[in-house]
């Protein structure tokens, strides 16, 4: 693994503040850019039960939330093992390097590589199995539920009809 910074990089431009990145930082209007081999991760043990087969051992990174505080960026990385796990929110992940399979509940396995992303919806669960250490960044999301989600939705297209929100370029 390449040497360590001791914080992810930021760019700022000149509307942008710089960004404090310790563990749960809150995104205002800054852009956060990190290189996720370089984050400097803390130890996150798996709860009483979850690990199934040898030793895995988790490190864990919050790195961003939102200003909203319903989802943040995580770097996560784990050595080789098996454990459960269980999605208390919407979750979605970019393997950055080694190797892992995920087993879902009907058995199905799937291999995650460099690169591979997946999306774990708030209330799966399955089972892990690391082969080659694992680093990803993962994306956390809480689930507002449906009629919150599209209340919040049509309330940002009448302020972006009404032009006091920026287009979005999607």
């Amino acid at each position: 693994m390449a040497s360590k910074e001791t914080a992810p990089s930021i760019s700022m431009g000149r509307n942008e503040k710089s960004a404090d990145l310790r563990p749960e930082t809150v995104a205002t209007d800054s852009i956060v850019m990190l290189t996720p081999e370089m984050v400097d991760l803390e130890p996150e043990p798996f709860p009483p039960g979850w690990a199934v087969g040898g030793s895995p051992q988790a490190r864990c990174k919050k790195v961003v939330r939102s200003h909203d505080r319903t989802s943040h960026v995580v770097v996560w990385d784990c050595t080789p093992g098996s454990f459960k796990w269980h999605y208390g929110m919407d979750e979605t992940i970019v393997v950055i390097s080694g190797e892992g399979f995920m087993i879902n509940d009907k058995g199905e396995e799937r291999r995650f590589g460099p690169g591979d992303m997946g999306f774990f919806p708030a209330g799966s669960s399955c089972t892990w199995r690391i082969t080659q250490h694992l680093r990803k960044v993962g994306v956390l999301k809480e689930n507002v539920g449906r009629p919150i989600g599209l209340a919040v939705k049509a309330w940002h297209k009448v302020l972006r009809i009404l032009g006091l929100s920026g287009k979005s370029a999607l």
